[in-house]
């Protein structure tokens, strides 16, 4: 990663633009999960958890710079609740947490690195990260060994898919429509090309 670490005003309204698209986009998945449960039954949420992890991979790989995974969430986690998220206050921990399971690989990477296979272990990472917190939230302990296998397996699966490969393809969709020029990905970008 090259450059200052500082946020620009134009890296601060991206991610708050990114919060506030994803904020209704999550309110809506939650209708995508209702419709789902009689297909998948108790395993339904993960399957499409990993779409409520999607902003802080896209952030990320926009701004390139420590926090932006993790302000990206916590912005949309504030902004559902404001519309009135019947989840109410505890949707505020939620997103820190998945925020915070996305940011510890890009920590892990540095910051310097956003390729698909990164950003599909940050999805995977807010998928392992949600899944310790609730397993506290709801008990998971009283479920049966088999079922709790099954729930990772295809929460850690949403999390790669909907959120790492999903969130690259938004990214790379934007990157191409020139909107992301001179911003960090942009700059990464010119001087790989270049090298």
């Amino acid at each position: 990663m090259t450059g200052s670490q500082a946020w620009t005003q134009r890296e601060i309204l991206i991610v708050a633009v990114l919060g506030a698209v994803f904020s209704v986009l999550y309110l809506g998945w939650v209708q995508v999960w209702l419709l789902l449960q009689p297909l998948f039954g108790p395993v339904t949420m993960d399957v499409v958890m990993g779409f409520w992890f999607v902003v802080s991979i896209i952030a990320a790989a926009i701004i390139r710079k420590p926090g932006a995974a993790l302000a990206s969430e916590m912005l949309a986690a504030g902004i559902q609740i404001l519309l009135g998220s019947p989840a109410g206050l505890i949707l505020l921990l939620t997103g820190f947490v998945q925020g915070a399971g996305a940011e510890a690989v890009f920590a892990a990477a540095k910051w310097r690195r956003y390729s698909l296979p990164v950003l599909v272990a940050a999805g995977i990472g807010a998928a392992v990260f949600s899944f310790i917190y609730t397993w506290f939230r709801f008990n998971y302990s009283a479920l049966a060994p088999g079922l709790l296998l099954t729930m990772f397996t295809l929460r850690c699966l949403s999390g790669a898919l909907l959120a790492g490969v999903l969130g690259h393809l938004v990214v790379e969709a934007l990157y191409k429509s020139g909107v992301l020029s001179g911003l960090r990905i942009d700059q990464d970008r010119r001087t790989a090309r270049h090298a």
